[in-house]
């Protein structure tokens, strides 16, 4: 049968392309669409007018119909949430590999700490305050939002469970854990607005200070 469809044409023209092939090339294409729709979304969010934002300005940025858009996304939540994943990996993905590589809790410690002490891109922290407030006004973009610090701050309580694990068990990594997170989120807004702060020294007496605090004394 695969044989019968790729056969040419009695008059030498190339076969028409089958079904499955120009499925294939369509949902290629939509992909491709959607992830153009998805940067845009990111640079307009990125910027000062995100307040503005809307489903007809992305479409705009991508030269392509409003309906189009609307075909991708149902929305202008969908395209946040679509957002909010998207950049996942690249703030999230390399905290959950440094955690997550074998190692001990000081091998793994420093290179968490190589992470938290390099400064985020200045898109990427606009792109996440802009977040933030479409959090602060959509339920389902707040629950995305969520869902992503959840990661960040398990990555956190695992770095301490591996500690507590050192240590037989002897206490909780999710206070700590959660500490930890919490202070990396505050670095870095804090680190936007004074570029004198040393964020390797703070990091290194934030996590000395608590894995100190969590270990119980013999």
């Amino acid at each position: 049968m695969a044989a019968e469809l790729a056969a040419p044409a009695e008059d030498g023209r190339p076969p028409a392309p089958s079904r499955t092939t120009r499925t294939a090339r369509t949902s290629a294409k939509g992909e491709q669409t959607r992830a153009r729709l998805i940067a845009a979304a990111r640079t307009l969010l990125a910027g000062e007018g995100f307040a503005r934002f809307s489903t007809r300005n992305v479409a705009a940025l991508c030269g392509i119909s409003h309906g189009m858009c609307h075909y991708h996304f149902q929305d202008r939540t969908d395209l946040i949430v679509a957002v909010v994943e998207d950049i996942g990996p690249e703030w999230i993905g390399p905290m959950e590999a440094a955690v997550d590589r074998p190692g001990s809790f000081t091998e793994r410690a420093e290179r968490v700490i190589g992470l938290l002490t390099q400064p985020e891109g200045p898109d990427l922290s606009r792109l996440h305050s802009a977040l933030h407030w479409f959090a602060l006004n959509d339920e389902r973009v707040r629950a995305a939002v969520d869902g992503e610090y959840r990661r960040w701050r398990e990555c956190f309580v695992r770095l301490f469970q591996v500690l507590a694990d050192e240590h037989a068990g002897a206490f909780d990594p999710v206070p700590p854990g959660t500490a930890l997170a919490a202070a990396a989120d505050g670095l870095a807004a804090l680190q936007s607005l004074d570029s004198r702060v040393d964020p390797e020294a703070t990091v290194r007496i934030l996590v000395a200070g608590l894995a100190e605090a969590a270990v119980p004394r013999p």
